[in-house]
């Protein structure tokens, strides 16, 4: 069976009977080069375990399945099961285990299906849960490497540098963690039901964290603060959302840092946040 094929893919979900979720985000790949391209592009192979989110009907699953020695998909949606294990016949390297990700004990998971084996992340996100269900993959820490297939718009910000107009929290949360690299983009007509937007590919790869970052927690917590009012510069965002902290003292700790005063949130590269970080500290 040809899983992009979109005639072969209605009658399947015709003979299952089933529907589409608006609110599950789903949306199933019709362009054969699309999840072929994106397991070439995870690292899957020998001696790996692949975790996936979201195997729809399982075009992304086959083509990790040829790759990996194990693939175990997490999906949701239970109206799909019965359909998983129509076109999963056959491979039995692929399993399938009905859950939320955003619920799921991932090292746990990791740990009982993947044991002597590499394990990487490799998914076709559904829109709905793509920044909570990469910030779970990342915090699983148990990952050689993260592939998902995203909204382009998220991609851009995960990849984004200081100073452009798609960086922010995100960006710098993502980039603390890992490296991210952009890796092509698939337009709305790959997918049935076609989406409003523009998909892309992304993947990252665990680092260890920055070295001059001592305080994650308050790193993280003056990132969130510069990026609250993004309109506004620095001084202000940090003035307005640090309560308790009079303004002429984070001013202080802004020239300290060698800032202008007038600098916004968005052009502060990750060791210029660990140093104001560090420069804050004490006073909030």
């Amino acid at each position: 069976m040809d899983l992009c094929d979109i005639n072969q893919i209605k009658a399947l979900l015709a003979r299952h009977g089933f529907r589409f979720s608006k609110s599950m985000g789903q949306n199933f790949l019709i362009a054969d080069w699309v999840p072929r391209d994106i397991a070439a592009s995870s690292g899957a192979g020998p001696s790996v375990g692949v975790l996936e989110v979201g195997p729809g009907i399982g075009p992304l699953t086959i083509q990790l399945a040829e790759r990996a020695d194990r693939v175990v998909s997490v999906e949701l949606d239970r109206a799909l099961l019965p359909i998983l294990s129509e076109t999963l016949a056959g491979r039995p390297n692929a399993e399938v285990v009905s859950g939320d990700i955003l619920k799921t004990d991932i090292p746990a998971l990791i740990g009982e299906k993947f044991q002597g084996l590499t394990s990487i992340a490799c998914a076709n996100l559904p829109y709905n849960i793509t920044t909570p269900a990469i910030t779970a993959l990342i915090e699983a820490k148990c990952f050689f490497s993260i592939t998902v297939m995203i909204q382009r718009e998220v991609a851009k910000r995960i990849c984004a540098q200081p100073g452009t107009a798609d960086y922010g929290a995100f960006s710098v949360y993502c980039q603390y963690h890992t490296a991210p690299e952009l890796l092509f983009e698939v337009p709305p007509e790959c997918f049935l039901p076609a989406p409003k937007v523009t998909s892309a590919v992304v993947r990252m790869v665990p680092r260890p964290a920055p070295a001059e970052v001592d305080d994650p927690d308050h790193f993280f917590k003056v990132v969130r603060t510069a990026f609250a009012l993004r309109r506004k510069t620095l001084l202000n965002s940090l003035s307005a959302n640090l309560s308790g902290t009079p303004r002429e003292d984070i001013a202080r700790a802004i020239e300290r840092c060698g800032l202008p005063p007038d600098i916004r949130g968005e052009r502060l590269s990750i060791p210029q946040f660990a140093q104001l970080s560090k420069a804050l500290r004490g006073l909030v």
